[in-house]
């Protein structure tokens, strides 16, 4: 494929939805796409986007070589199960990672963190103008750049090369969140990962708010009040 245009990211400014195509009625045949027509285009997902401490990570995927067999969405495997296939996703994608910070959630908003987090993904990946792209969910964050966009609800589950990108950010972030744990033992995150569980809530009121909790989220405002 000729890749041309390469994106290079802008200062942030509010955006206004962006059109992309919106796949609703995917038919199973999805899930068996070839090895070649998935190296044709780019998987992005994200995690942390409803946690209410630590990052937000979207990643972009594009296959190299043929795909190792049970992927799936993150969230249906199990983390041993995940863990065992980060090997084999990194030795048959590249990979971009995009990373968006608490403190920058809480000023641009949990949307607007999403494009940025995408767009970050995008220029580590080196992703084109040309090339397609599969985004899961109905909403499409890219760059109005990138006008092959087909924004797909539960894409991680019907193409292979977005399972890819959510097993690899689901891996990261929650190693990212292990190492935060040992900073901030308190909260015990390595058990949560900073969603709103029912052990979160209590290291919450027992402890209060850290730096990395997401000031702009309601559960923490309440806290800060």
């Amino acid at each position: 494929m000729k890749r041309t245009g390469k994106y290079v990211e802008r200062v942030p400014e509010p955006l206004t939805q962006q059109s992309a195509k919106s796949t609703r009625g995917v038919t199973s045949s999805a899930r068996h796409q070839s090895s070649a027509a998935q190296m044709l285009v780019v998987g992005i997902d994200e995690v942390g986007r409803g946690s209410w401490a630590g990052p937000l990570l979207v990643v972009a995927a594009r296959a190299t070589t043929a795909l190792p067999d049970g992927l799936k969405d993150s969230k249906l495997l199990t983390s041993l199960q995940r863990t065992a296939l980060i090997a084999a996703i990194k030795n048959s994608c590249e990979l971009g990672e995009g990373w968006v910070q608490p403190e920058e959630i809480d000023q641009h908003g949990l949307a607007q963190a999403m494009r940025i987090g995408v767009s970050r993904a995008l220029i580590m990946l080196g992703v084109t103008f040309d090339e397609v792209i599969i985004m899961d969910g109905p909403i499409n964050y890219c760059p109005a750049e990138f006008g092959q966009v087909q924004t797909i609800i539960k894409a991680d589950a019907l193409h292979p090369i977005v399972s890819a990108a959510s097993i690899y950010a689901k891996v990261l972030r929650d190693e990212y969140m292990e190492r935060i744990a040992a900073i901030y033992p308190n909260y015990q995150f390595e058990q949560h990962v900073g969603y709103g569980t029912k052990l979160h809530q209590e290291r919450l009121q027992k402890y209060g708010v850290s730096r990395i909790h997401r000031q702009s989220f309601k559960p923490i405002q309440a806290l800060l009040i």
